[in-house]
């Protein structure tokens, strides 16, 4: 019994510390682990975009995608909404082919209008000559539009190039403009020798080259000191964020703050009606072994709640449901536990001896429903929109948290103060039902 007295006492204590941690950072208004809430609980706009992958090819239609999250992301953030959402999925259509779309959640926004006027203007790339300018004693660097901009440009390309170790293939970003934007280039690059010609994407700087020389034909390298990566992303946005894929505004909705504080009164009071009437029918039942059951539910449910902050996982009201679901796997293991620990006591065993041998037979079973509950979740998080995606991340994260809660802190919890033997009140504590035998 002594041995499992220390570990009971520092999950009690771990329990205390994760109690204090989702109160102090949900009471601080200003604390960075206060629950991040989906817009159904904070209310906001949700905008779905479908694009129209047709015109281009299936080879580049992952990076075009990419690039136009990045060029949405980048309006929503100018947009200056607090803490935005900008992610894509595939969908099957009716006609059974699939269809990407962008999904955008802008928290705290309710004028659907202004919204999609701001995110839906087709994004700008522009070519810009550096100047620098003193004032008294300080010195500003302003850029100067040339003219040239994305309509100018054909295509842009990575290759390698010698680097200045020997044997190293530096990347290089590979310019065309087609004819009109030659000359254009030409002649900006011939009068503007040695000075910087900035990139703007959406009105910001992506690359600042130094015009070396004078560039006819059309065809310009931007070498510099970014990685492979670095020069492949300007690649893809270079191709793509003058002319995006284009995008269709396929739906949109919007959750008033009411509502969403409804949505959240409603969970929270459906979690702790549930807890506590779950948490009542394991005490009277199981007794003793229920009141542990209580204690290690209560412990999962802070264990879960610190995790979802500290991720932090986006929390919806379909994310409650999974939290509130994920409970009831958690009370199944300690019943098929109890149960079998029952089964011992009723064949003559120990208190002590009957739990070890209930944990030890219940083992196979809550393994595998676990494990099957873990598959369930996943392939609905793989397949599922983002509602369902909601749903399943808390599901499966609460379904990890509730096996180690049944099969862990529960046998230790009980082992830490269960007798060997059944005198005095024991007996009726480790009873159950209305049997005291």
């Amino acid at each position: 019994m002594n041995r499992f007295r220390v570990p009971a006492l520092i999950a009690l204590i771990a329990g205390l510390l994760l109690a204090y941690f989702a109160w102090t950072t949900q009471a601080n208004p200003t604390s960075a682990y206060r629950f991040k809430l989906g817009l159904d609980l904070a209310g906001g706009t949700e905008l779905v975009y479908r694009a129209d992958m047709s015109q281009t090819p299936s080879g580049e239609q992952a990076d075009a995608l990419s690039a136009l999250q990045g060029v949405i992301e980048r309006r929503v953030n100018l947009f200056g909404v607090a803490e935005p959402l900008v992610q894509t999925e595939q969908m099957n259509a009716l006609s059974g082919t699939t269809e990407d779309r962008l999904i955008v959640d802008l928290p705290g926004v309710t004028d659907i209008k202004a919204a999609v006027a701001a995110l839906g203007q087709t994004p700008t790339l522009e070519f810009k000559l550096a100047t620098t300018t003193t004032v008294g004693t300080t010195t500003q660097v302003t850029y100067v539009s040339t003219g040239l901009t994305g309509r100018y440009l054909a295509s842009a390309a990575l290759q390698f190039g010698s680097g200045a170790t020997a044997g190293l293939a530096a990347p290089q970003v590979l310019l065309n403009f087609n004819s009109d934007g030659a000359k254009l280039f030409e002649k900006i690059t011939s009068e503007n020798v040695g000075q910087t010609l900035a990139i703007f994407l959406d009105g910001q700087p992506i690359s600042e080259p130094v015009i070396q020389e004078a560039i006819p034909g059309g065809q310009a390298t931007i070498t510099g000191r970014f990685t492979a990566t670095e020069a492949r992303d300007l690649v893809r946005n270079l191709n793509f964020g003058a002319l995006p894929v284009p995008i269709t505004l396929e739906s949109s909705s919007s959750v008033g703050p009411t509502l969403g504080a409804a949505a959240i009164k409603a969970g929270v009071g459906a979690g702790i009606i549930g807890f506590a009437i779950v948490a009542l029918f394991m005490i009277a039942w199981y007794r003793l072994p229920g009141v542990i059951a209580a204690i290690a539910l209560g412990e999962y449910l802070l264990f879960m709640l610190s995790i979802i902050k500290l991720i932090p996982v986006t929390l919806t009201a379909s994310g409650i449901a999974g939290l509130i679901i994920s409970v009831g796997m958690a009370v199944d293991a300690n019943v098929l536990i109890f149960e079998r620990t029952k089964e011992e006591l009723q064949g003559g065993k120990g208190p002590r001896e009957a739990v070890h041998i209930g944990f030890a037979r219940a083992w196979t079973a809550i393994r595998d429903g676990h494990l099957t509950m873990l598959i369930s979740g996943v392939i609905l998080f793989w397949l599922g929109t983002s509602i369902v995606q909601g749903f399943a991340l808390v599901f499966v994260l609460g379904v990890l948290a509730s096996f180690l809660s049944a099969v862990s802190l529960s046998r230790v919890l009980l082992l830490a103060i269960v007798p060997e033997g059944r005198e005095g009140a024991w007996k009726f504590l480790m009873g159950s039902g209305i049997r005291t035998k």
